[in-house]
Parts: structure tokens; C-alpha cells; sequence
């Protein structure tokens, strides 16, 4: 006897994985070429986006850790007074201000740079240098180093990714165009076949 199957058995679905590669009579020579430029675009997004987003940030944090090591702290006597200001904001906490330091060979050096507010003249202050003794900025602590090395990895393997996408799909829609130029070219040989046209 036979067995009844379940009314509510789900139906299979039929699918040919890579059809567009395999032989098949409805397959056009420009459905074999937009197969090929999508599997391009996404080992371009993959393999470029990564590799584009880890050279980005090997060389950010190269850089961020060239500054580290060129800049080195040294204390300055403030020149001018540098009050707090009246209404606390965005960069409220610094103001530019006049520094006297000595470097390492004895030399004197004075310039303008940005240093806590509320401080007197005669007050000391640490400032930043670079290898050459001139005034500098605080290098990026690596903490924050390696995020902005992080986040500009990333954004280069968005852009590239982004580009490669675009290109992909300018390429696509050029395909889809000969596509439907080259059905209306049928259509105009075999439709008068059919004894009729739909409008």
C-alpha cells in the first residue's frame, strides 16, 4: 500500500547553479560576459577592498608611530598670560601662546603654540618638538593611532569597493542596452513571421 505524502510538504525548487557558464540554448555570448564581470567585481571588492584597506592602514600607523618616535616632550616657560575664556566651548582649554625652551645642545628657541588656559607668563608649560628642535604638535597616543589607522583602512576599502561597484555596473547596464538592442533587432526580423504585432 502506498503511503500518502503530507499535503503541506514544501516543493523543491528547481535551480542550475552557474547556468550562465554552462551550454544552453537560451545563453548569449553577453550572458557569459556579465557572469564573468560580476564574479570580477565581487574579487575586486573582496580581494582589492581588503588589500586597499590594510595597506591604507599599515602605512597610517607608520606614519603615526614615525611621529611618535620624532617628537619628544620638553619643558618651555610661557611668555605671555594666557587666561581661561569667559564662556567654555570647543578648543576653550588652549589658547596660542608665546614659549621660550632650550634644546638639547643648549640653544634657546622661542615660537607660538597652543597650551592650557588659565596659566600665567613665567609659568612651565610642556610643549612638543620634532628631531630638529622646532615647535611641533602632541603626537597621536597609539590608542587613538590605531583607530584612525582602523577608520582610514576602512574608508579606503569602501572607496575602492565603491569605485569597483560603479564600474561594475556601468558595465552592466552597457550589456543590458546591446541586450535589448539586439531583441528589438529580432523582434523586427521574426514578429511580421507571427501574421501580427501587439501594439
Amino acid at each position: 500500500m502506498r503511503e500518502d505524502r503530507p499535503a503541506n510538504r514544501k516543493r523543491r525548487r528547481t535551480s542550475v547553479p552557474l547556468w550562465r557558464w554552462r551550454n544552453n540554448p537560451i545563453r548569449r555570448r553577453d550572458d557569459v560576459l556579465e557572469a564573468w564581470l560580476v564574479l570580477a567585481i565581487w574579487v575586486l571588492i573582496a580581494v582589492g577592498g581588503t588589500a586597499a584597506g590594510v595597506v591604507t592602514a599599515h602605512a597610517a600607523d607608520q606614519v603615526f608611530a614615525q611621529q611618535r618616535a620624532d617628537r619628544i616632550p620638553v619643558s618651555a616657560v610661557l611668555l605671555d598670560d594666557v587666561p581661561r575664556p569667559a564662556t567654555s566651548g570647543m578648543g576653550g582649554d588652549f589658547a596660542p601662546a608665546r614659549v621660550r625652551w632650550t634644546n638639547s645642545d643648549g640653544s634657546t628657541h622661542s615660537g607660538k603654540t597652543l597650551v592650557s588656559t588659565g596659566k600665567t607668563a613665567g609659568s612651565t608649560v610642556r610643549i612638543w618638538i620634532d628631531g630638529n628642535g622646532k615647535l611641533s604638535t602632541q603626537p597621536t597616543p597609539p590608542t587613538e593611532a590605531a583607530a584612525e589607522a582602523a577608520l582610514f583602512g576602512g574608508s579606503a576599502a569602501l572607496a575602492l569597493s565603491g569605485l569597483v561597484f560603479g564600474i561594475g555596473s556601468a558595465g552592466r547596464w552597457w550589456l543590458d542596452r546591446r541586450r535589448i538592442a539586439q531583441w528589438d533587432k529580432e523582434w523586427t526580423l521574426v514578429g511580421p513571421k507571427w501574421g501580427h504585432k501587439t501594439s
